[in-house]
């Protein structure tokens, strides 16, 4: 069936819906027995009918979200009142996320995400004991530590020095999101002493990412980018941390598993792997030999294409106008230009946030894992978010069922 011949008040019969959906006729009852699809008997009594344009919405969603049978035990899709990804546009419960980002701070977007309501000059702060476990344990990895062991290793350290951590009501949740974040913050190793523990959460963050001073521009374009990645929709790490916590695992526990999920070159890791990539283009001045070599091995080209968007990447659009504004950022941002123009040649694919990241973290003279770490701390506030919308479902709900597929038993012993 084509999508053109969908009107809005067609209506389909079971095999229609089952062929749209990709599925067995039993799995579309499934879904109406989950309350996913409804249904309608047939004229003359036989079969059900179902609103066309209700089965392609549910169509779409799950070829967003990997499909997955209603008869597994697991979802397949997660229902969520945060994050809705839609037409090149995504939104924080209902509002223009990248709107919000560029009119709020990053604390404030993540008091909307966590509440539904907006705090004005909502400030995060650490408590002195959570920070001093966070850095005695930082400070014990070894000196090639990657900026994700850190705040990994300073997650655990943290949650072992808070007593209520096992208190999953939505206060203590909330209260446990406003302290963490900051103390994963204070517990890297400062690139500049002068105040490194003061004012917002970017500003805090800058001096760990940078060993230049913290002006109001760019960091408002770090602030921003904190902002627009506070949450993706299920991502990776995101439902990495609902599994975590539909097993009732406490907060710290749910952030430790999306950080160990943020280190594939897929993920979080993909922002250094732009930013080595734009540097390797401005020490040649092309990105000609670049995307060739990238391309003769075998490598997909960092910081381009996103499978949940037809066009250009609404997070990379808003970080470029900003970066538009910073004198410093002209040789990084031509050289990402350069490289999706290059790139257009073998496949059209636009910038996504992880170049617009590397454009920020190369002309401030941040360290290539930069981009990794703010992806890191901005997604903190996204997990939590979802941590405690896992805690008001079923527990144990994110249970998939294996499919074997070895050996037919009984097998005999070896």
């Amino acid at each position: 069936m084509r999508d053109q011949e969908i009107g809005p008040d067609r209506r389909l019969t079971t095999q229609e819906a089952a062929e749209l959906l990709g599925v067995k006729p039993e799995t579309v009852y499934a879904y109406v027995s989950r309350g996913r699809l409804s249904s309608r008997r047939a004229h003359g009594g036989r079969g059900s009918t179902f609103a066309a344009e209700e089965v392609e919405v549910l169509a779409r969603r799950n070829r967003r979200q990997g499909g997955g049978s209603p008869g597994t035990g697991a979802d397949p899709a997660v229902r969520t009142r945060l994050t809705l990804i839609d037409e090149n546009r995504y939104y924080y419960r209902g509002v223009d996320a990248t709107e919000l980002a560029a009119r709020h701070s990053y604390e404030e977007v993540a008091e909307w995400l966590w509440t539904g309501r907006m705090r004005p000059g909502a400030t995060f702060t650490a408590p002195e004991a959570s920070v001093a476990a966070a850095r005695r344990a930082v400070d014990a990895l070894p000196e090639h530590s990657g900026p994700t062991d850190r705040l990994r290793v300073a997650a655990v350290a943290a949650a072992v020095a808070d007593p209520l951590r096992f208190d999953l009501s939505e206060d203590v949740v909330l209260g446990t999101a406003r302290s963490l974040i900051p103390t994963l913050v204070a517990a890297l190793p400062p690139k500049r002493s002068a105040g490194a523990d003061e004012g917002s959460l970017a500003r805090r963050l800058w001096a760990r990412l940078s060993g230049r001073p913290a002006e109001e521009a760019p960091l408002r374009v770090l602030d921003t980018a904190l902002g627009l990645l506070v949450d993706h929709d299920l991502a990776t790490s995101t439902l990495a941390v609902r599994v975590a916590a539909s097993a009732r695992a406490h907060p710290y526990a749910a952030v430790s598993a999306g950080l160990g999920a943020v280190e594939g070159p897929l993920h979080g890791a993909a922002g250094g792997l732009a930013h080595r990539l734009l540097l390797d283009v401005l020490d040649r001045g092309d990105a000609g030999p670049v995307i060739a070599e990238e391309l003769r091995a075998g490598r997909r080209i960092p910081g381009l294409g996103h499978r949940l968007y037809t066009g250009e990447d609404p997070r990379a659009r808003a970080l470029f106008a900003l970066l538009e504004n910073l004198p410093e950022a002209g040789s990084a941002l031509a050289a990402a230009r350069d490289v999706v123009a290059t790139s257009a040649r073998h496949a059209p694919l636009h910038a996504n946030v992880d170049l617009a990241l590397a454009v920020l973290t190369v002309s401030s003279g941040m360290e290539p894992e930069a981009g990794e770490t703010v992806f890191a701390v901005a997604r903190t506030a996204g997990w939590i978010a979802h941590a405690l919308e896992e805690y008001g479902e079923r527990p144990l709900r994110m249970r998939p069922s294996g499919q074997y597929v070895g050996a037919k038993p009984p097998q005999p012993l070896p």
